[in-house]
Parts: structure tokens; C-alpha cells; sequence
């Protein structure tokens, strides 16, 4: 039997719409979510991402703006950048896009960002805060999986979870997420041994690697949970996860296709955050 999909467009509508009431309880008290994206350079796929936050800042009453830079900018502007944005009122959540240009010292940009306005949660502070289990912005793309598993009702107490890769944006976070929730997690990455071995166990696997088609249907357990966070374009233009889908789809319970489904999902986390931070700039409750 085929494994049942989970719809990420569909669960990324919901919460988008779950945070138009905070939306227009701030727009009562003249205040409108502000966020800023900042854009270096002319990626291709950076703008398609770009173009996908704005649109669902659109739909939900948030206030976008888009500050684009030359790929030659030197890394002080756009540190200047960050900084103006960071003294600006009305900005409360800052983006800065990923990957920037490869003279820019991309930590040291990140950092610069103030720990409250930053709606990715890449921050030092934030990861720190995540560390402890503390309050603090969690990165868009784990949050909105933890979202998938708590919509899908995955058992995740004492169960078996794998993560594929330990990149600070997706694997590490999406490994203390899991931790929180009792699961035993094992994280692998490019040294690992035996990796079918390791991943066969796992009742829940989140591949974040960006390697097209990496798991392949014998590395997967009969029955799991399978989260693909990867896009990888082929040389035909076809969009793949780093999960061989219709191999896989014959052996796990549950899957995530690509296009289609952890995405909408980070976009979604994303608005989710920046309301959160007008919320906490006047004082009242977050989102949960």
C-alpha cells in the first residue's frame, strides 16, 4: 500500500490563517507586522523563494519590503543594512536571504541581526535559547515539520527518529525539536557509517541533506514517517527531494512529496514568526 502524503500547501493554509485574528488585533491598535527581506545578488532560486514569503505576506495582512543588493555589495553595506533595519520601528521581523554572495561572511551577517527580529531564527541567541528549552524563535523549517508531525498525530515518545544532516538551519535544530518530544534521535551526516543501517531503524527519518533521490526505498523502515526537506533541480528542470519518492512511497507509512510539502510549510512558520514578533514588540501574548 502507498503511503498516505501530507499536504504541506494544505496545513501552511491553515496556519496562515491561524494568525489573521493576532493580524488584525495589532491592526485595532494602529500597528501592521512588518518584514524585510534582504536580497543580495541575483540566485535564480533565491528569488523564487523570495517571491513565495512576499506573496504570503500579501495574503495575510503582513507589511513587506524587499531591499535588494548587487552580488558585488561589500559586506559593510549590507551590515549597515541589517542594522538600519534593526533601529527601523515598524520592521519587526528581518530575512536575510540565503545563500548570500561567497565574499560575504554569511555568520557574520546573520549574527547582526537582532535576536528579537529574527524571524528565521538563525541567531546565536535563538539556537541557544533552543539548546535550553527556552522561549525563543524557532527556525521556520523545523518548526513547521514538528507542525506536520503534530497535524499527522506521529508518535514521537520513545520512537526512533533519524536526521539526515546537522546544518544549524534544518538538521541540529530539527534534532533538539524531536528531543523535546522524548523521541531518541540519531543524527547522521557525510561520515557516517553504515547509514542504511541507521536509518532503517528510524520510525521517523528527515532527510535535509540536498542530495537528490539519497534515501532509496531499502534505507527506509516499512511504516515510517518520512520528511523530505530537500529540493534539487535536475538537469531536465524537475524539482526532487532528497528522497527517491515513488520507491519510498511503496514502503513508508507516511511522506512528504516535492514539491508540495515541508516548503509551504517554512514559508508558513515564517509569517508565523514575524506576527509573533510585532506581538512581542507591544507586549502581548505570542503565537503558540
Amino acid at each position: 500500500m502507498s503511503a498516505r502524503l501530507i499536504d504541506g500547501k494544505a496545513l501552511a493554509a491553515q496556519v496562515r490563517a491561524s494568525v489573521k485574528p493576532a493580524v488584525e488585533r495589532l491592526a485595532r491598535r494602529g500597528i501592521r507586522p512588518g518584514l524585510a527581506v534582504i536580497l543580495a545578488g541575483d540566485n535564480p532560486a533565491s528569488r523564487s523563494y523570495v517571491r513565495n514569503k512576499i506573496r504570503a505576506c500579501a495574503d495575510t495582512g503582513v507589511q513587506s519590503q524587499l531591499r535588494e543588493l548587487a552580488g558585488d555589495v561589500a559586506e559593510s553595506v549590507l551590515l549597515d543594512e541589517v542594522r538600519s533595519l534593526n533601529d527601523d520601528p515598524q520592521t519587526h521581523g528581518i530575512l536575510v536571504q540565503l545563500p548570500l554572495p561567497k565574499h560575504i561572511d554569511a555568520s557574520r551577517v546573520l549574527h547582526a541581526v537582532a535576536p528579537a527580529k529574527d524571524v528565521d531564527g538563525f541567531h546565536p541567541a535563538n539556537l541557544g535559547a533552543l539548546v535550553q528549552g527556552l522561549p525563543g524563535v524557532v527556525p521556520c523549517t523545523p518548526a513547521g515539520i514538528m507542525r506536520m508531525l503534530a497535524q499527522e498525530q506521529i508518535a514521537l515518545a520513545g520512537r526512533n527518529a533519524v536526521v539526515l544532516g546537522r546544518s544549524s538551519i534544518v538538521g541540529k535544530p530539527m534534532a533538539l525539536l524531536l528531543l523535546q518530544r522524548d523521541a531518541t534521535v540519531t543524527v547522521c551526516h557525510s561520515r557516517t557509517e553504515q547509514l542504511p543501517e541507521v536509518t532503517r531503524r528510524a520510525d521517523v527519518l528527515v532527510a535535509a541533506v540536498g542530495r537528490a533521490r539519497l534515501v532509496t526505498a531499502d534505507m527506509v523502515k516499512p511504516g515510517a514517517c518520512v520528511i523530505d526537506v530537500g529540493v534539487n533541480r535536475l538537469d531536465d528542470g524537475r524539482l526532487v527531494g532528497d528522497v527517491d519518492f515513488d520507491a519510498v512511497r511503496e514502503v513508508a507509512g507516511t511522506l512528504t512529496p516535492v514539491p508540495g510539502g515541508v516548503g509551504p510549510m517554512t514559508v508558513a512558520m515564517l509569517i508565523h514568526n514575524a506576527v509573533s514578533a510585532a506581538l512581542r514588540s507591544c507586549g502581548e501574548p505570542e503565537l503558540a
